[in-house]
């Protein structure tokens, strides 16, 4: 299993919410160049970054978009990035940067149509990320909360022509409060793509508890609080998540 250090941007900092909530928002850093170098030391393989900003505003902000060009290209990492990817132009935007894959979320719950033609177009530089509090899907920055179980759209999503899905658990997410791993293996059960575990991920037993799923497993985990808290070493957890010790 691949372990995601993940980079959350708000007004071009390193920055981490508390179950999305951004009344709740912690900064690590002013410089998340600096993060993205500790990560790549540590062995991190790509990198998951978000523009929180461009999340609840629906546009990604330029500021973000220039710490992702910059953090891209002094690392060589790929990076998988989301936050305001409502259009075809908006995903190809963040391409152009040199962003490896691009995570849709609003865009995609929105309009079967518009989902379709960025799955068709996008291919396997799209990444559907599903992000559930409570079981049902929340958008717009996890500000709007769907009707929709995860499953249920989960399943939507893959007959629409995704090809990966990165899972969130928002009640988890920034609390590490550990891995929940019964509704994650729903969705592993009930779809034919491969699956990115996020939220709660903290100590090495949750790295354990996920590398040892039966398949079908996450083929990776995005971390992120446990890292900058200093609960979780990127380094360990890397080689525990291969079957290693740390």
């Amino acid at each position: 299993m691949l372990l995601i250090p993940a980079i959350d941007l708000k007004g071009g900092r390193c920055v981490r919410l508390s179950q999305g909530e951004f009344t709740r928002v912690e900064t690590y850093s002013e410089d998340p160049l600096r993060y993205a170098r500790r990560w790549l030391e540590e062995g991190a393989e790509r990198l998951h970054v978000v523009d929180l900003d461009g999340a609840r505003l629906g546009v990604p902000q330029t500021r973000n978009l220039e710490v992702v060009r910059q953090i891209i290209r002094r690392t060589g990492l790929p990076v998988q990035m989301g936050g305001g990817v409502r259009s075809l132009e908006i995903a190809e935007r963040m391409l152009r940067i040199g962003a490896d894959r691009v995570i849709l979320g609003t865009a995609v719950a929105r309009e079967e149509a518009t989902a379709r033609d960025l799955f068709a177009r996008l291919g396997d530089r799209a990444i559907v990320g599903i992000d559930a509090r409570d079981g049902r899907v929340a958008v717009s920055g996890w500000q709007e909360q769907l009707e929709a179980p995860a499953v249920e759209f989960a399943l939507r999503m893959v007959a629409l022509g995704a090809r990966r899905i990165a899972f969130t658990d928002i009640a988890r997410d920034g609390m590490l409060a550990g891995a929940n791993l019964p509704p994650l293996r729903a969705l592993l059960d009930a779809v034919s793509v491969p699956v990115i575990a996020s939220g709660g991920v903290t100590t090495l037993d949750d790295v354990r508890a996920l590398s040892a799923m039966e398949p079908p497993a996450p083929e990776a985990a995005i971390v992120g609080k446990a890292l900058y808290a200093g609960a979780l070493r990127l380094a360990d957890a890397i080689a525990v998540a291969r079957g290693g010790t740390p």
